[in-house]
């Protein structure tokens, strides 16, 4: 076996390798950004690794890698499933592994606290791949802070390099972040770039999805032919801010990204159904009795009667999101709009319910990312060729 070092050259999706005694750990953001927006919630989730895949060309018909997983549980819920290693080749999805070892961080809804107990370094083993050259990708858990620690085959490797695919940029929440997808490949966005064959970087982040101004400056300068926003649910679900600031706010985050991409498509996507926010403000928190009794649950706590004082709703946020685009398609005919409601309906939620009412379940995730394919990148689409 082969041991080669793991740089960044032979990484899609993330923007730094941090050394650390235990391995490299990847960031999404790069340091200044994260430095601007010190919260813990972004802190944790940029660390997490969603879209995030080693992708080299090689012979090999073994590949190891050595990782350190950090588990993030909550006191009272179910475990998580173990983080989940998807391997694809050639564009196609052929095995799956899970990991093992790694840190458990256990929180307390209640209070906030959070206790971290360290475990041993865990190998994931993908063998009897096909001969010849291939393009190989390991796309990392979507849903734990992966650290790479070690990187052996039983031939050489080398970095991807430039391959003729468009490169597609994405922000959004922990819908695109991942949610309950059913592994790597299975969010949303990771579905719509494997149907059409885009190199994707996802900047779904759990919860932090805020119009931040930083945000926007790292949209900016990552390179991108492809760029849509995934905007709303985390504004509600914080309730973050009120009707007279958010048109502003979203002007001013596709200002910045048009500084630096002034041509490249660009689409700004609504919030999905979801039910609890449809007519109902933030913020969203935990259910109590559902939790005790172990089932994960979200309800709204805001006042429908406040809606009319500039409380945020979904529905509110769909129609100044399509009053910006439209204001703004006058002088950018490459900025557009999809209604998230094309994507996830109130129909869809007869058939395929959000099981803790906020956040879609594997099944749904691929039916979103195949229409998100299906719509966006149609002959005719945002992201047409």
């Amino acid at each position: 076996m082969i041991d080669t070092p793991v740089t960044a050259s032979l990484l899609r999706g993330v923007a730094e390798l941090e050394p650390t005694d235990r391995g490299l750990r990847l960031h999404r953001l790069p340091a200044w950004a994260r430095a601007q927006a010190p919260d813990p919630q972004l802190a944790m989730v940029e660390a997490q690794p969603s879209g995030v895949r080693l992708a080299v060309r090689t012979r090999a018909t073994v590949v190891e890698l050595d990782t350190l997983r950090t588990t993030m549980t909550y006191l009272g819920a179910p475990a998580r499933p173990a983080g989940t290693y998807d391997l694809v080749v050639d564009g196609a999805v052929v095995a799956s592994q899970h990991s093992t070892g790694g840190d458990v961080t256990t929180v307390d809804l209640a209070t906030g606290a959070a206790t971290r107990v360290e475990g041993p370094v865990g190998t994931v083993r993908f063998a009897g791949l096909p001969d010849g050259l291939k393009r190989l990708e390991v796309w990392l858990p979507w849903n734990e802070e992966t650290r790479l620690v070690a990187l052996r085959t039983d031939a050489p490797v080398e970095p991807l390099g430039t391959d003729g695919r468009r490169t597609w940029v994405h922000h959004g929440s922990s819908i695109s972040h991942g949610s309950n997808a059913g592994g790597p490949t299975g969010t949303w966005p990771a579905v719509a770039a494997l149907r059409t064959d885009v190199d994707l970087t996802n900047l779904g982040l759990g919860g932090s999805a805020l119009l931040d101004p930083c945000l926007a400056r790292v949209v900016r300068d990552t390179p991108a032919d492809l760029i849509s926003l995934k905007i709303g649910i985390n504004l509600v679900n914080t309730d973050l801010m009120r009707v007279r600031a958010l048109g502003p706010a979203v002007h001013g985050f596709l200002d910045t990204i048009r500084e630096g991409h002034p041509r490249t498509p660009l689409l700004l996507v609504s919030p999905i159904w979801c039910g609890i926010h449809e007519q109902a403000p933030g913020p969203s928190t935990l259910d109590e009795q559902a939790l005790a009794a172990g089932t994960v649950l979200f309800r709204a706590t805001g006042d429908p009667a406040e809606v009319a004082a500039g409380r945020l709703t979904l529905g509110v946020i769909r129609d100044e999101l399509a009053r910006v685009v439209a204001q703004r398609s006058a002088s950018d005919d490459r900025l557009t709009y999809l209604d998230g409601l094309e994507l996830y309906g109130a129909g869809d939620a007869v058939t395929h319910p959000l099981p803790d009412a906020l956040h879609p379940d594997a099944e749904t995730h691929r039916l979103i990312g195949e229409r998100f394919a299906a719509r966006v990148f149609c002959p005719g689409g945002p992201f047409a060729v």
